[in-house]
């Protein structure tokens, strides 16, 4: 009993898990890091030499929204924990991007390191990520408390989402019904006449010349 009971216990802990995933997972990726920046923006201070370096070789200036260090520190959260445990290279690696060589082609060259350590180190202070291993892998993976934040994030967006509701029908009113009456053809004379009118096609001249002499009335003849 005690192995069902925690089988159990283990089941619904997947399940729950499966479910928030999901959910941050199906939420738009633009949307969710703007949400967990403003929620970041609580706990991160931004460096004062933030506002003056670029976020990489490849870039030719420095970002020019205000909020980029706390944007940039939403998406590194969400990609340590859908790709976890990750480290400083990988994520040099997302972050880079192709440097204009002028006449010269494009080559990839990585993002700054020194802005995804920092960044890094804050959110592990604050208790978001921390150091941990999956197999033979090594890196930062994401905390409870790290997981509820994106959770929260993604309820909120789901909530003001709206509701795809079916387009209303026009009402038909009563006068509207009166007004169309209902035109029913007597569908067993019409039958009758066709078939009346195949029978003459198919019969020969002869037999339908005699057929309209007997219709004609007997006073005619005499006149």
């Amino acid at each position: 009993m005690v192995f069902l009971a925690l089988w159990f216990r283990g089941s619904v802990g997947v399940i729950i898990l499966r479910g928030t995933k999901k959910m941050i997972e199906e939420v738009s990726p633009s949307e969710l890091i703007e949400a967990a920046a403003k929620e970041l923006a609580k706990v991160i201070e931004k460096p004062e030499w933030a506002d003056f370096v670029k976020t990489g070789v490849h870039k030719e200036r420095p970002p020019v929204k205000d909020d980029w260090w706390h944007m940039r520190a939403a998406s590194i959260l969400r990609a340590t924990y859908i790709k976890g445990p990750i480290g400083v290279s990988k994520l040099r690696t997302k972050y880079g991007g192709r440097k204009n060589c002028g006449y010269k082609p494009e080559h990839f060259r990585k993002g700054s390191g020194k802005i995804i350590r920092t960044i890094l180190q804050q959110l592990e202070k604050e208790g978001l990520i921390k150091q941990g291993t999956k197999g033979v892998h090594k890196g930062r993976i994401i905390t409870q408390k790290g997981k509820k934040l994106l959770k929260d994030a993604a309820a909120n967006i789901y909530k003001v989402q709206p509701k795809k509701t079916a387009p209303e029908r026009p009402a038909v009113t009563e006068a509207k019904k009166e007004e169309t009456p209902k035109t029913s053809k007597p569908l067993k004379q019409d039958n009758e006449k066709q078939k009346i009118k195949m029978e003459t096609e198919k019969m020969p001249v002869a037999a339908q010349s005699a057929e309209k002499t007997d219709k004609k009335e007997p006073g005619s003849e005499s006149k």
